[in-house]
């Protein structure tokens, strides 16, 4: 902990942490890993949580990801950060969405009720809570552009 002392106690958004899981067999892409939240609001959603104090962003989504799925994923890149004031409806959250790449069969765990792969173009857009539709859409608009460099 830093031994500064501010002159008022900054307010800030939540930080959290999303993760859009590429699930492979060997070299084939399967999809993208989506949850149903048990929990309000209800819906289908991209695994995530918030960033505990004293713990990495990074290390935040691992843990994330292994707790909300079941699975052991390896960060590729970061998508971006999403902070919209009304991106959550509960309160300002502020989020750093990770790519993130796994093999295995996702199940659902802590704020999950269940887990499953998704591919591309079976994602019910019109299911995804808070703004993973968003997300999604700048991943695959991402996505394109990587696949036509590589």
């Amino acid at each position: 902990m830093s031994e500064y002392t501010y002159p008022f106690e900054p307010k800030t958004p939540y930080l959290t942490t999303d993760g859009i899981i590429e699930v492979y067999d060997g070299d084939t892409f399967l999809g993208i890993v989506l949850i149903k939240r048990k929990n309000p609001p209800v819906g289908l959603a991209l695994p995530g949580g918030f960033v505990d104090v004293g713990e990495r962003v990074e290390d935040a989504l691992v843990r994330e990801m292994k707790e909300e799925t079941d699975l052991d994923v390896q960060i590729v890149r970061l998508l971006g950060v999403y902070s919209d004031p009304k991106r959550d409806p509960r309160f300002h959250t502020a989020s750093a969405v990770y790519v993130a790449r796994t093999e295995g069969t996702p199940r659902g765990g802590d704020d999950a009720k269940e887990a499953h792969v998704y591919r591309l173009n079976e994602i019910a857009f019109d299911e995804l809570v808070f703004d993973h539709a968003k997300i999604l859409q700048d991943y695959l608009k991402s996505r394109d552009v990587h696949n036509q460099q590589c």
